[in-house]
């Protein structure tokens, strides 16, 4: 199983995120994934910065590391450019960028609405989906955030990943007999017992959000 960490892009600059991506390359970890949101969820108020920039800045920074975005919302932009923004980061980071998509749900329906984009239905956007994993899927690996019954099917169909945040092992074992499983999320406590624990469900890749504990998750691989 290989391990990522979300950056900390919920700031005025991305000095904080270059620095994480730094430490997440020094302790032996697969990949950093950065948040797509206008602002933090529930926080109009504070700063976001875009992922595609801060991602394309850390592929130069650390060469070894896989880069995605966890996820990219369809509907933000059109699909054509989404697609572009996508392989221009796989021209600076070729084999290693993740094409982590999701059709966004009521959580995120305000950040569409204050910016003018409007928000399509739940059919609209499973199509918007559908289209951008069928651009990427021939160039790069493509997760897709689990949502409904329907939006996971179309992700079996096209062969991607489904990416789980916040499920329990159970859950991403259960998920893991129909496909290939990755998982995201606050790793807890026992950040060691719950890493051996998405290891033995199936889970593809962990994917730890904040609060970090780098020097745990050093550890962790260093023991596997």
């Amino acid at each position: 199983m290989k391990l990522g960490v979300l950056l900390p892009t919920f700031r005025d600059d991305a000095e904080a995120a270059f620095a994480a991506a730094r430490e997440a390359e020094r302790a032996g970890l697969d990949g950093v994934f950065s948040f797509d949101h206008l602002w933090p969820m529930g926080s109009p108020r504070r700063p976001a910065l875009a992922p595609f920039p801060v991602l394309a800045a850390v592929a130069s920074r650390c060469p070894s590391l896989y880069i995605g975005p966890l996820v990219a919302r369809v509907g933000l932009v059109g699909t054509s450019k989404l697609v572009e923004q996508f392989t221009s980061l796989a021209t600076l980071a070729p084999g290693r960028v993740i094409a982590a998509l999701g059709t966004g749900d009521k959580l995120s329906e305000a950040e569409q609405v204050a910016y003018g984009l409007g928000h399509l239905s739940a059919d609209e956007r499973r199509q918007l989906l559908s289209d951008a994993v069928d651009a990427l899927t021939p160039l790069m690996s493509v997760w897709c955030g689990a949502g409904s019954a329907s939006t996971n099917q179309l992700a079996r169909d096209h062969g991607a990943v489904i990416n789980l945040w916040g499920v329990a092992p159970a859950a991403v074992r259960v998920e893991s007999l129909s496909g290939p499983v990755s998982w995201a999320g606050p790793l807890g406590d026992h950040v060691a017992a719950t890493l051996d624990e998405l290891e033995s469900a199936g889970a593809t890749w962990a994917v730890a959000a904040a609060p970090l504990k780098l020097d745990q998750l050093r550890a962790w691989r260093d023991a596997h």
